[in-house]
């Protein structure tokens, strides 16, 4: 379970300002990827709400959005997201770097230090430390996969309404069954990512 040591031991308790950065969407045949720069206080979060902070990705839904909406008003963050267009462009791990320096830069607040989640440093303009599973390790990051996951989340819902023959208000853009046999079907829509192999080798068979 996540905990402040990565925080602690990088000089929160002195002062220094240390967010915790993580990404959402990077696996998905369609839609952005969204990051998130998140800033905790060491005091004045309820031991419940640090409780229920995890990966993202092991929480329910409902408990996500639960928890996104206290992180919103107890948290200092901020969101970057990068678009389809540049997913194709550059490739996925460069759009996931450029997505986590814009939420870096949009934050109210300069962190001197940045705990990253993973293997990989996206380049910020401060010092970088990763941590392989850091949003089940440290608050920091467990408060950024939530807020991005919630937020990408909420974007592919609202494409949705403007595909519905794909499924994301349920499967948010991920290679689920039901969203390739719609694009087998209906064909592709300007979200989907071409650069994708399974979405290339839908490509192909629609040509």
């Amino acid at each position: 379970m996540p905990t402040f040591r990565y925080e602690i031991s990088l000089g929160r308790k002195s002062g220094a300002v240390i967010c915790g950065v993580d990404e959402a969407g990077r696996g998905p045949l369609a839609g952005p990827v969204v990051a998130c720069a998140a800033i905790l206080p060491l005091s004045g979060i309820s031991t419940r709400l640090l409780g229920a902070l995890d990966d993202s990705k092991r929480l329910a839904p409902e408990v996500r959005e639960a928890v996104a909406e206290k992180l919103r008003v107890r948290a200092i963050w901020a969101l970057g997201e990068a678009s389809v267009e540049e997913i194709d462009r550059f490739n996925i791990l460069r759009a996931t770097f450029m997505a986590m320096r814009r939420a870096f830069e949009q934050l109210p607040v300069e962190p001197c230090h940045a705990i990253i989640d993973g293997n990989m440093k996206p380049g910020l303009p401060c010092a970088e430390t990763t941590v392989v599973e850091g949003d089940h390790l440290s608050y920091s990051v467990a408060a950024a996969s939530i807020l991005a996951k919630v937020a990408r989340d909420k974007m592919m819902r609202e494409l949705h309404c403007e595909h519905p023959r794909y499924g994301w208000e349920t499967n948010v853009g991920y290679g689920t069954r039901e969203h390739r046999a719609a694009i087998e079907a209906h064909g592709l829509t300007l979200h989907h990512r071409v650069s994708f192999k399974p979405v290339y080798e839908q490509l192909s068979l629609i040509d």
